[in-house]
């Protein structure tokens, strides 16, 4: 009873230093890259240069541009970590209709993602088959959030509380309220959401 008491307790203090933190970065007067030099046609929540996933490669996410992207921080040994398989389905039904999903796994949430990417990305491919976009493991909350993750919350007022937290994103740059990791990848809401943005 008493671990189960502990565990509660650290995730009520995750979900509360996520908020914090999104207030302290205001509190700083953080000031979001989005002045790097533009690129055409591409919304500057975009413009973000990130490693690809157990590789040296970098790309600029305006590679996605004029495509309505769905953003998720993802976790290999989550509770939540089942949603893959919705994710990777919904990717598949509408990536022909300039609709892509981009995974950022992350150890922010006690630690359950694995440190070795190798095994994050032999995780994803070989238990639930995903072939959407995947990023190099990061924070994604706080000060140590990497810069794209950064300007969702600025821009959003909300960091990630929990793995599975998702953001989408118009072909025009426009940032939704990121909906919750109880907020299941093929419910109507987001399904909704998506399309209304197609």
């Amino acid at each position: 009873m008493k671990l189960v008491l502990f565990l509660f307790s650290t995730f009520l203090f995750s979900c509360s230093q996520g908020n914090a933190e999104v207030e302290n970065l205001s509190a700083v007067n953080y000031e979001p890259n989005l002045n790097k030099i533009p690129v055409e046609g591409c919304p500057a929540i975009l413009n973000h240069d990130l490693r690809v996933l157990d590789s040296k490669d970098i790309i600029n996410l305006c590679t996605h541009k004029d495509k309505v992207v769905l953003a998720v921080n993802v976790a290999s040994r989550c509770g939540f970590t089942y949603q893959y398989e919705a994710l990777q389905a919904l990717f598949e039904n509408y990536q022909d209709k300039d609709f892509i999903i981009l995974g950022f796994p992350s150890r922010d949430f006690m630690f359950q993602e694995y440190n070795d990417e190798g095994k994050v990305k032999e995780f994803c491919s070989s238990k639930y088959g995903v072939t959407f976009p995947m990023f190099a493991t990061s924070s994604v909350k706080g000060k140590k959030a990497n810069s794209f993750f950064q300007n969702l919350a600025l821009i959003t007022g909300e960091s990630p509380d929990w793995n599975f937290t998702k953001y989408l994103i118009s072909k025009d740059g426009e940032v939704l309220k990121p909906f919750s990791k109880n907020v299941e990848p093929d419910s109507k809401e987001i399904i909704s959401a998506i399309e209304s943005l197609l």
